[in-house]
């Protein structure tokens, strides 16, 4: 009877009978097969850093070409609309699915392509040079964050963790607050955007929050290539950087925004 282990049906395969004669492996034969690698993790279909590089990548890519042209034909205000709204409505349905799905992950990447680009050309209209500004602020925050995670500077425990969870529900809440205080007159008239009331604490409390949450994912892609996640869950991995790190930058055009405007 045939073993399930492959090593050893790969032993029975040589040792079967041929011609009514059992043939038996050499020691060399023997010694190639034991000494042979093991399998690799692409090879036993789990995921790698590569995967999550090239999946991330091509989802920014999207975004890129999705975003420039948006921002050259300068769609206003309706595509601002679509694009936000298409794609909090796929990515509230990929955060909660347990299915993972390429082709509305690489659609989410571009509809927030068509949203980022409008809103970028908007701001570039009213501040000159702020969207490379906030940029290269926001690609200066990855690296400087990447740099503290792999250096060991900063390290995820539960406590921090748990620090995160609640400073992100407090922003929630005094965003919220904010933005609704707008419409009874508080603040300057303009909410969560505006000078005085929240606006500046929340701006530069995003930027933070935002940054530190980046943390948060390089630790959970490294523990799921840790447990042997499948190859699929690459794109999962990608689609979580790739919303944190719109958030951070709308946290940064916003805190520059609100800095020129002072």
């Amino acid at each position: 009877m045939q073993s399930s282990n492959p090593v050893f049906k790969r032993g029975y395969a040589a040792t079967e009978n041929r011609g009514g004669t059992i043939v038996t492996p050499s020691t060399d034969e023997l010694n190639k097969l034991y000494n042979a690698p093991a399998a690799s993790a692409t090879q036993m279909g789990r995921m790698t850093i590569d995967d999550v590089v090239s999946r991330t990548a091509l989802l920014f890519v999207v975004l890129g070409v999705v975003g420039s042209l948006a921002w050259t034909l300068n769609l206003g205000g309706a595509a601002l609309l679509v694009g936000f709204l298409g794609a909090f409505g796929i990515g509230m349905y990929l955060a909660i699915s347990q299915k993972i799905n390429p082709g509305l992950t690489i659609t989410y990447a571009a509809l927030q392509g068509l949203a980022l680009g409008t809103l970028s050309h908007m701001y570039e209209m009213q501040y000159d040079g702020i969207v490379s500004q906030a940029l290269v602020a926001t690609m200066a925050a990855i690296a400087g964050v990447l740099w503290a995670y792999k250096s060991k500077r900063i390290r995820v425990t539960p406590k921090f963790t748990r620090v995160m969870m609640a400073a992100l529900l407090g922003y929630i809440v005094l965003a919220l607050g904010s933005f609704v205080g707008s419409f009874f007159g508080l603040g300057n008239g303009m909410g969560l955007y505006g000078l005085s009331g929240f606006g500046p604490l929340l701006a530069v409390g995003g930027v933070l929050l935002a940054t530190f949450f980046l943390v948060l994912d390089f630790d959970q892609i490294e523990k799921m290539i840790a447990s042997g996640a499948p190859q699929e869950q690459s794109w999962r991995a990608g689609f979580g950087l790739m919303v944190t790190v719109i958030w951070l930058y709308l946290e940064v055009l916003r805190l520059i925004s609100i800095l020129r405007r002072g």
